[in-house]
Order: C-alpha cells, then structure tokens, then sequence
C-alpha cells in the first residue's frame, strides 16, 4: 500500500526516505503532514528548544528562605514565594 518516498529537507536540503512504516505510522497516528525535514535536522531542533535553546540550563542566583545559603535555581526566584537549597528542598518535600 504505501511504497517509500524520497523528501528533502526544508533546513538543510539534503534528500532523506521517508520509508513505507513512517507513512503507515503516520496515517495510524492520524498525522496529515509528511515531515519536512530529515533525522538530523529534527534531532538538532529538538536539542535547541530544550533548555532555552543552549542545551545548557540557565541557571540564577538565589538565597535559601531556610538556611541563608546561597544557591542556584533554574527558574527566576520571585519574592513571593520561598526559594531553598537542595538540602533544605528536601526537608520540605
């Protein structure tokens, strides 16, 4: 029923088969879209939007609401709830 298709991709051009499962996946998935780009190119956009984009997480300067350390958090600490240290976090879990 399905035979596979040769597309190219919309980032780097390069030509990638879209094989007779993906076509059969897809339709049982009800996904209406052939993909637009290869392997590679979907592996690195993927990679970009984890952790802003980076692959790093970004991480800010915070102070313990417990303990008074210094510490790091990976979102922007608010003054209107309590940030703490890894060890006080888990004390309050």
């Amino acid at each position: 029923m399905y035979q596979d298709k040769v597309l190219v991709c919309k980032d780097c051009g390069a030509e990638f088969v879209f094989t007779a499962g993906e076509q059969e996946f897809y339709a049982e998935k009800g996904f209406q879209n052939e993909p637009v780009r290869c392997k590679a190119c979907r592996d690195a956009r993927k990679a970009s939007r984890r952790n802003g984009g980076n692959g790093r997480r970004e991480l800010y300067d915070a102070v313990c609401a417990d303990c008074g350390a210094p510490t790091k958090v990976p979102f922007v600490p608010r003054n209107d709830r309590p940030v703490y240290c890894s060890n006080c976090y888990r004390n309050h879990r």
